[in-house]
């Protein structure tokens, strides 16, 4: 009986020991948890307005992640539109940062005091294109007037961007300078961004001016052809401008900053070389 007593003390014991050891066990391990780690901040939202051919042509499915790689802390939304309409949402404080290519605007946008500063980032330039069948007997042209002198006489169709956008202001600056004011059936004013207006030159079939961006980013779908290039006067700057008091102006100044670093210059000069044998913009930031 006393040995019975004896075993059944000893396996209490024995209990009251292996409780304790967990209990020492878990205290020592609890002092070395790790603390959670907190949630990275949300993103804030820096919205850049642009132009439909810098959409268009391709170029935003490569910058705008490589810069929210370099900045996690900002997430872009796109507004592409014409550069007047870019400049008009910058004005009223709808953008943050701007993307645009009408040098003369942008410099009165910002003597205006509607944006902090513009500085170049890259540039590219404007083609005619039209039909195989060439009606106006315009190709190898290197004059963009006389071409589009040409155009007129031949009362060819002539598909307008008619959007205020930068591509519009140029081609208004042509027809100008051939002392022509374009009217009339053949002329097709549209409203539309430049690659919506492509496909309506490749389907009517017309003429139409283009940035080379994305008149080659289009090109496999299109029935149209380069007629005119080489004109110093189809040259096309893009320029990046920060707006004043934007609702996000130290993330539109962070775009600015990194668009013409060695990094963002570097995304532009070679995006399209892999594709099309050519950058599809040349980066030209100071």
């Amino acid at each position: 009986m006393d040995r019975l007593r004896e075993s059944a003390v000893w396996r209490v014991l024995l209990l009251v020991l292996a409780f304790a050891l967990v209990f020492s066990l878990a205290a020592c391990g609890g002092g070395e948890e790790e603390p959670a780690e907190e949630p990275a901040p949300e993103p804030t939202k820096v919205v850049l307005a642009s132009t439909t051919s810098t959409q268009d042509s391709g170029l935003f499915d490569e910058l705008i992640p490589a810069f929210e790689e370099a900045y996690p802390e900002y997430q872009v939304e796109v507004i592409a539109v014409g550069t007047g309409e870019a400049l008009e949402l910058g004005q009223n404080k709808d953008a943050d940062v701007l993307l645009v290519h009408a040098k003369a605007k942008e410099e009165q946008f910002v003597e205006d005091g509607y944006g902090v500063e513009r500085v170049d980032v890259m540039y590219n330039d404007f083609i005619v294109v039209g039909p195989p069948a060439d009606p106006a007997a315009i190709k190898g042209m290197t004059d963009a007037s006389d071409a589009f002198t040409k155009i007129a006489n031949a009362q060819a169709t002539f598909v307008s961007r008619g959007d205020d956008s930068g591509t519009h202001t140029k081609e208004l600056s042509i027809w100008e300078e051939a002392g022509i004011e374009p009217s009339g059936p053949w002329y097709m004013s549209t409203g539309q961004g430049m690659g919506d207006v492509l496909k309506i030159a490749s389907e009517t079939p017309g003429y139409t001016l283009s940035d080379r961006a994305t008149f080659l980013a289009l090109e496999d779908t299109l029935a149209l052809e380069i007629d005119v290039e080489g004109d110093p006067a189809l040259f096309n700057q893009y320029g990046c401008i920060v707006v004043t008091d934007a609702n996000n102006q130290e993330g539109g100044q962070a775009f600015w900053d990194w668009i013409i670093s060695d990094e963002g210059q570097a995304v532009i000069e070679t995006y399209g070389v892999e594709e099309y044998g050519e950058p599809l913009f040349i980066p030209n930031a100071p």
